[in-house]
């Protein structure tokens, strides 16, 4: 399976530093090139202003240059006298005699000159340079001014790829650490040294393996235990089938065999139910999209309809004390499954003859969910503990067939809904209260 290279932060990183040192490189060196030479043309008519006025008081001292060599000279003199007659000439070959007081440009068989001419009472002096040569000169200058750039350049380059290799160092220390580990390595990773910009993701990093390891450790626990607690109704179930098949002919006999054996798959299938759905809820496969605006008044229904027939067979009044319409953001289904066995849980516990309630109200910005039982309750120093799988009260009724799990699950579902239980004493009926507390939906815009 081909796959793309991933991007890599060091590459990019010298990359944009180098190609912008080099964009700022040359822009400076073009830059200084260009001033230069502006600066070297006006330092050589600087130079043709002070020769030019050095030679108003007297004849320059220069030797006559030939034609067509330079003799080490770029400059050429002309004066001429107040009528016009010529007094000096540094060439054989003149400059036009009609100069242009200033500076000037003029070319002659071919060869540009610059030209500045000055005039006195007594004379005419004309200075003219080579613009050839002058412009040589100039490119020479230029050129100096350019090298420090060009110098400094690939120096610059070499530093910021020494800085940036140094810099991520720490980062590909931690990726070694991480390549390195074996799959049961959980221990944090040291930020010691990262980066601002990385330390915090090595520090989720931690968090999340925090919750792994909570997460494995959790899941350890729940196998074992649930393992235990099969394996009692499992040994149970054999040995009730071991009995009946030594059952003999007594009728009455086999009668009981079956029903005790039909109590074990019950309780088995029951635990088997409830650990299915501790773990389905805890995974989260109930709920693979977004919670749906709902009304809790109908999950109530739907729950107390489908415990009635238990709390008739157990002579227990079940009804709703109270209720309102409360809509939520939640799973349907999910919290059907939260009132049920907060309901089972009160049927269980509650004698023969007793009450359970439900009520459902608003107080302000929540809705709350209350279940209560005429029950024996939790003492105060359970109820920690009573949402802990497998957990069973010291002073619940031994007698009551459980698996510790229902609880359990009231409060994954409950979690996941981002609601808040507790749990207390009824002063109604004398027995448990569980208060469930949701936060209420925003009105819908069909509502609204």
């Amino acid at each position: 399976m081909n796959r793309g290279a991933a991007p890599s932060l060091r590459r990019r990183l010298l990359g944009f530093l180098l190609l912008a040192i080099l964009l700022a490189s040359v822009v400076q060196a073009v830059s200084a090139y260009r001033g230069a030479l502006r600066q070297a043309d006006a330092m050589f008519d600087y130079h043709l202003q002070q020769i030019a006025r050095a030679l108003r008081s007297g004849l320059p001292v220069l030797p006559p240059i030939a034609d067509g060599a330079a003799g080490g000279f770029d400059y050429f003199v002309q004066i001429w006298g107040p009528d016009g007659a010529p007094i000096f000439s540094s060439a054989p070959r003149a400059l036009p005699p009609r100069a242009v007081l200033g500076f000037s440009d003029v070319t002659v068989d071919g060869t540009k000159y610059r030209v500045y001419s000055l005039q006195t009472p007594l004379q005419t002096v004309q200075i003219a340079q080579n613009m050839s040569a002058r412009l040589a000169r100039a490119r020479t200058l230029a050129a100096h001014a350019v090298l420090p750039t060009a110098l400094m350049a690939p120096l610059l380059m070499l530093v910021v790829w020494w800085v940036v290799r140094r810099s991520l160092a720490p980062v590909e220390r931690t990726r070694r650490q991480v390549a390195g580990r074996s799959a049961d390595d959980l221990s944090p990773l040291p930020g010691a040294g990262l980066p601002a910009e990385v330390r915090p993701l090595v520090d989720e990093f931690n968090l999340l393996l925090s919750r792994v390891h909570a997460s494995l450790d959790a899941q350890s626990q729940f196998v074992a235990n649930a393992a235990h607690e099969l394996r009692s109704p499992l040994t149970a179930l054999k040995l009730q089938a071991q009995a009946l098949r030594r059952g003999g002919a007594d009728d009455a006999a086999r009668e009981a065999a079956m029903a005790r054996l039909n109590q074990g798959i019950d309780r088995a299938i029951r635990l088997v139910e409830q650990l299915l759905v501790l773990a389905r809820e805890e995974a989260g496969s109930d709920h693979p999209g977004a919670s749906e605006r709902m009304n809790l008044q109908d999950v109530v229904q739907f729950a107390v309809a489908d415990m009635l027939a238990q709390a008739q067979a157990r002579r227990i009044d079940l009804g709703v004390a109270d209720s309102a319409p409360a809509w939520v953001l939640g799973q349907p289904e999910a919290l059907r499954i939260l009132l049920r066995n907060l309901l089972d849980n009160a049927l269980k516990y509650t004698p023969a003859g007793g009450r359970v309630d439900v009520a459902l109200r608003s107080a302000g910005a929540e809705a709350l969910l209350t279940v209560e039982d005429s029950g024996p309750g939790i003492a105060p120093a359970d109820r920690a503990q009573v949402f802990e799988r497998f957990f069973r009260a010291a002073d619940r009724d031994a007698k009551v067939v459980g698996s510790g799990l229902g609880l359990a699950i009231v409060k994954t579902i409950a979690e996941r809904h981002h609601a808040t239980l507790e749990l207390g004493s009824s002063e109604r009926l004398g027995g448990l209260e569980v208060e469930v507390r949701f936060a209420l939906a925003p009105p819908s815009e069909a509502s609204g």
